[in-house]
Formats: structure tokens, C-alpha cells, sequence
């Protein structure tokens, strides 16, 4: 099974990469955000926590993401694999996740990390903000306080899955198609050694 974790800051061009690797290798997507919203929406027991939480401006707790990755990781055992996107952002997490995965006698294969300069950022979310009417792209100072949130939180997860011999740092300027061989070729590796 082929289980990614998909890392990079805000603009950093994760969405259409996890696209062209869903496409690829048939991969299920498990996105935090979305897997939230699906519960709350399914009306299931995890989601109404999470809901009430999250009503109360509170962060939902580690255990009840990991539930819900557990709830979609039961659902698709026959998949060739997964990527997580958004998940996991900290040290902690990383370990739960690697704890459930073992359950299923599965483990993080590699994690990708998209490189991308703090003004390339800067200048994609502008452009982007222009076009997706997202209030959080328009303001460039929020984008950098999110790029810096990003970098200080999620750090210490890259060195996580560097310490596992998992983390492959590419850059993630230039031709989307070229990003993708380059992906593809760090996926490879991780799969034969």
C-alpha cells in the first residue's frame, strides 16, 4: 500500500499535486477539513463531538481526527493506499497516525514536502485571492502570518519523518508536470529501498 503525507505551506501547489497523485496511483484522499465536514454532515457519533466543539471555538482534539481517519481507513482496506493532506501538523499526530496505521499492519511510506519561498507563496495567494474570492488570500499580511504559523508548527513533523528516513524536501517552483515526475521518481524510491 502507498500512504503519503503531502506537506507544504498555504499556495505551495499541494491541491493540484494531490490531484495528479489521486489520478496516478488510485489513491484515497484524506483530507482533515473534508473528513469533518462529511462526519458532521453524515451525522455520525464522532462528527456531533466534533461539531459541538467546534461551535464552542474549540480545536477538535487529536482522538477524534484519528477516529475519523480510522472510520475512513476501515472503509477503503482494498485501496491501493492514501494521502493525507492537512494531517498530520504536529509531532504528537504523526505518532497516532503511525499507531493506527500499524494496527492495520501499515506504515507512512514517505512524506513529500513542497519547498516554496516565503514571496512565491506570498504572490501565488495574492493571485489566487483575485480569482477564488477567499478573504484569507486577499491580505497579505494573514498570508504571511500563515506561511509563518505553517513553518513553526510543521517543522518539527518534517524532522519526524526525517528521522524515519521518509521525508523527501521538493521544490515546488517550475512546470507542474516536471514537480509531478520529480514526486513521482522520490515516491519510487521510497518504494524500493
Amino acid at each position: 500500500m502507498l500512504n503519503l503525507v503531502l506537506f507544504g505551506p498555504p499556495g505551495a501547489g499541494k491541491g493540484t499535486q494531490s490531484e495528479k497523485l489521486i489520478a496516478k496511483f488510485q489513491l484515497v484522499h484524506l483530507s482533515t477539513g473534508d473528513l469533518l465536514r462529511s462526519q458532521i454532515a453524515a451525522g455520525t457519533e464522532l462528527g456531533m463531538r466534533a461539531k459541538t466543539l467546534m461551535d464552542e471555538g474549540v480545536l477538535v482534539p487529536d482522538e477524534v481526527v484519528i477516529g475519523m481517519i480510522d472510520s475512513k481507513l476501515n472503509e477503503n482496506q482494498s485501496a491501493p493506499g492514501f494521502i493525507f493532506d492537512g494531517f498530520p501538523r504536529t509531532v504528537p499526530q504523526a505518532e497516532a497516525l503511525d499507531a493506527l496505521l500499524a494496527t492495520y499492519n501499515e506504515q507512512i511510506t514517505t512524506m513529500i514536502a513542497l519547498i516554496v519561498e516565503e514571496e512565491e507563496l506570498t504572490h501565488r495567494l495574492l493571485n489566487r485571492g483575485k480569482s477564488s474570492g477567499r478573504p484569507d488570500d486577499q491580505n497579505e499580511d494573514l498570508i504571511r502570518r500563515r506561511v509563518n504559523e505553517y513553518n513553526q508548527k510543521t517543522t518539527p513533523v518534517a524532522g519526524y519523518y526525517s528521522g524515519q528516513g521518509k521525508y523527501a524536501a521538493i521544490d515546488g517552483v517550475g512546470e507542474i508536470d516536471e514537480i509531478f515526475e520529480t514526486i513521482c521518481q522520490k515516491i519510487a524510491d521510497a518504494q524500493s529501498s
